[in-house]
C-alpha cells in the first residue's frame, strides 16, 4: 500500500546572516502554522538557534558555531526529524529577495529557474547565494519533494514603467538596471490582511510602511502596486538599520575615492555600517536610540532623520496616488514603535491623517481618531504565512505531484 502524502509544508526564508523556517500543515484550505524556527548570527561565533511550537513552547535553544546556512538549514531540518512531524514536507517554499525582470509571481523552482537565478547574483550578492545554497541543500535532503520560489520583487513588477526606469541610456535597462523594489511578500500580507478587513479600502489608495531593520515604503492602488522607495537593490530608499538609503551619486562617487576604489569596502559600509548605526554611532536598534537619544546628539540625528525621510516619502508616495484613502504600518519598528509612528504622522493632518495618541500608544490595530479621513493601522506581516500559501497553491496546480529539481 502506498505511503500517503505528508500533509506539512516547509517555508524557508534566508537573510544576510540569519535563516528563518517555519511547518505549516496544509491538510485544511488555509495552512496552519505548527512549528517556527531560526537560526541567528550564521558565520560568527555566537550563533543562536531556536525551534518552538505554534503555541510558544520552546522544542530547543541552542548557542553554537554555525558556519553557513547550508549548516544553518540541516540543522534545523535534523531538528525536525527529532520531532513529532519527522516525515518529508509535501513542498518547500523559499522567500528570494530577489526575481529579476522576468519573474512576476512564484514559481515551481526547476534547473532553468536557479541557473537564471545564479545570473543575477551580481545585483544582489547579500541574498541571491544564500537563498540558492538553501534550494539546493533541500534538494539534497529531500530530492523529489517539489519547491517553490516567491521573489521579493514580484509585487512591484507591475509598477507603471515611469516608475521602474532610471534616466540612464538605454543600454543598461537592456541590462536590467531598473527599479524592482523589495519586500514585495511582506506587501502582498498587509493587502491580504485588508482585503478581509476593509474590501473597500483595500480597492483605494493605500500606503504601507514596512518598517524594520530594513525599510521601505509602497503606495499600492486597487491592490496593485504603483511606488516604492527600493529601487534597483534593497540598499536605497528609506535609511535603515544599518544601510544608508538614497544617496547623492556624487557622494557614493567620493565616498569611493576615500575608500582607495575598493568597491567592496565600499558596499560594505553602506549595507553594514550605515543608516542608524553610521549615524548614531551606537546602534541599529530603534528601541535603544529613543531610550539614548535624550543624552545623545547622535542618537537623537539618527531618530529624527529616519522620521524626516519617511515623513518626506510618504508625501511623495502620495502624490502618485491622488489621495491617501489608508496608511499601513508593519515590520518590528512600525508595529511595535509608537513613537516613530507619531513623529511620522506628525503635521500630516493637511492630508487627512490625524493619530489618535492613545490608540497609537497602546498599538492597537486602528490607530487613527475618530476624524480622520485616512485609516491609519498597525498590521503584523506574516512573510511565511503568503510563502506558504502560494506553495500551497502552486503544488494543487501541480495535481501534488512531486517535481524534481
Amino acid at each position: 500500500m502506498a505511503k500517503a502524502q505528508s500533509s506539512r509544508l516547509l517555508t524557508i526564508n534566508t537573510g544576510s546572516s540569519s535563516l528563518k523556517a517555519a511547518l505549516y500543515d496544509v491538510a485544511a484550505p488555509a495552512p496552519r502554522l505548527v512549528l517556527a524556527a531560526k537560526v541567528e548570527r550564521i558565520g560568527l561565533d555566537d550563533g543562536h538557534a531556536c525551534l518552538t511550537t505554534a503555541h510558544g513552547e520552546m522544542l530547543f535553544d541552542e548557542h553554537k558555531n554555525v558556519p553557513d546556512h547550508r549548516a544553518a538549514l540541516l540543522f534545523l531540518l535534523d531538528g525536525l526529524r527529532h520531532t513529532e512531524y519527522h516525515e518529508s514536507p509535501c513542498a518547500v517554499g523559499h522567500r528570494v529577495v530577489h526575481g529579476g525582470r522576468r519573474h512576476s509571481e512564484p514559481h515551481i523552482i526547476t534547473d532553468e529557474l536557479l541557473e537564471e537565478l545564479r545570473l543575477l547574483i551580481p545585483i544582489d550578492p547579500a541574498h541571491l547565494p544564500q537563498a540558492i545554497e538553501a534550494i539546493e541543500t533541500v534538494g539534497d535532503s529531500y530530492p523529489t519533494v517539489l519547491q517553490v520560489a516567491c521573489f521579493d520583487t514580484a509585487f512591484h513588477r507591475h509598477m507603471p514603467r515611469v516608475a521602474q526606469i532610471y534616466p540612464l541610456p538605454q543600454r543598461f535597462e537592456e541590462a536590467g538596471v531598473l527599479r524592482y523594489g523589495f519586500h514585495g511578500i511582506s506587501y502582498e500580507s498587509i493587502m491580504e490582511q485588508l482585503r478581509c478587513l476593509d474590501p473597500a479600502a483595500y480597492a483605494g489608495r493605500v500606503v504601507i510602511a514596512h518598517l524594520g531593520n530594513g525599510a521601505s515604503m509602497a503606495a499600492v492602488k486597487g491592490g496593485k502596486s504603483v511606488d516604492t522607495t527600493m529601487g534597483f537593490t534593497p540598499t536605497g530608499g528609506l535609511m535603515m538599520g544599518t544601510r544608508a538609503g538614497d544617496l547623492d551619486p556624487g557622494v557614493v562617487l567620493h565616498l569611493l575615492d576615500l575608500e582607495g576604489g575598493n568597491a567592496g569596502a565600499l558596499s560594505d559600509l553602506l549595507n553594514k555600517k550605515a543608516g542608524l548605526i553610521g549615524l548614531s554611532g551606537l546602534s541599529a536598534d530603534m528601541q535603544d536610540l529613543l531610550e539614548q537619544e535624550s543624552s545623545s546628539s547622535q542618537a537623537a540625528d539618527a531618530v529624527d532623520l529616519f522620521c524626516y525621510q519617511a515623513r518626506k516619502f510618504l508625501g511623495a508616495l502620495v502624490t502618485t496616488l491622488g489621495g491617501l484613502d489608508v496608511l499601513a504600518f508593519t515590520a518590528g519598528i512600525g508595529e511595535h514603535a509608537a513613537p516613530i509612528r507619531e513623529r511620522i504622522c506628525d503635521g500630516l493632518n493637511y492630508l487627512g491623517i490625524e493619530l489618535d495618541p492613545q490608540r497609537n500608544q497602546n498599538n492597537r490595530r486602528s490607530i487613527s481618531a475618530d476624524g480622520s479621513s485616512v485609516r491609519v493601522l498597525v498590521l503584523p506581516t506574516d512573510e511565511d504565512l503568503m510563502i506558504a500559501g502560494h506553495t500551497q497553491r502552486l503544488m494543487a496546480e501541480a495535481g501534488g505531484l512531486h517535481v524534481p529539481v
